[in-house]
């Protein structure tokens, strides 16, 4: 078996073992496929060999509906780490919180956006007026403007296209920042860089789990998160996509 080794020199406790945890926990869920652990070491983790092949609408749509069925294998509570993964969890190498929380909102504004907040404006990718703006939709988000009867779902939580391997077999996942979240925002964050066949993908997940009227129009919050963590350290054009997501999403209020 072929192998790939990730290696990282300054890793902080517990950065490749919550990889580990995460890729495991989403492949218990025996929807979405996910690459292969062979090993986990504080210093590195060893993974199976993923070999690429151009993408298909059949594989598109085979993956949107084995991603309505990760989803639905759920988490124990929004926030929830995947079992091996407590504590924070990481989002490329940025750490973030995993506190299992009662409502999605709250969890999402305290553990999801508000956190990367004071690193983007420091980074001086986000003014203090357009921080305010996106703290006033944390607010609405953590007062529960748009809790619903969703159970926590268990999302790969970075599923842009970059992490979305095609291959002989169908779509393999990678890298994920796993956690116990809201499905649409697995949804969101795919739509977010473009993604091959997403529209085809769209289709087959919402034929295998129906989603909610108005999921459409909720995308812009479900970006929040993925536009403060890309403002933290990509430049202010993120900072400025930041800003009318929150925007948006006060409008949907």
């Amino acid at each position: 078996m072929e192998q790939h080794v990730k290696t990282r020199a300054d890793a902080p406790a517990g950065f490749f073992a919550a990889e580990a945890a995460g890729l495991r926990w989403l492949a218990d869920a025996h929807g979405a496929r996910t690459v292969g652990v062979v090993e986990a070491t504080e210093e590195r983790i060893v993974l199976e060999r993923v070999a690429e092949t151009p993408p298909t609408a059949a594989s598109a749509e085979a993956f949107g509906a084995a991603l309505a069925a990760t989803h639905a294998a759920g988490a124990t509570a929004f926030g929830a780490a995947p079992p091996g993964g407590e504590g924070h969890i990481f989002i490329g190498r940025r750490p973030q919180p995993a506190r299992p929380t009662a409502t999605w909102g709250a969890f999402y504004a305290a553990q999801r956006v508000e956190p990367f907040l004071p690193i983007v404006v420091a980074a001086g990718n986000l003014s203090a007026s357009g921080a305010e703006l996106v703290s006033r939709a944390c607010r609405l988000v953590a007062d529960g403007a748009f809790d619903d009867d969703e159970p926590p779902a268990r999302l790969h939580g970075d599923l842009w296209a970059g992490n979305v391997l095609w291959t002989p077999e169908g779509v393999v996942l990678i890298d994920p920042a796993a956690h116990g979240g809201h499905r649409e925002t697995d949804l969101a964050m795919l739509a977010l860089f473009g993604c091959p066949f997403l529209e085809r993908i769209l289709a087959a997940y919402d034929r295998a789990r129906p989603l909610r009227a108005g999921w459409r129009e909720r995308v812009p919050l479900h970006q929040l998160h993925p536009l403060a963590v890309h403002a933290a350290g990509h430049g202010p054009s993120y900072g400025r996509a930041l800003v009318d997501a929150a925007e948006q999403t006060l409008a949907l209020a």
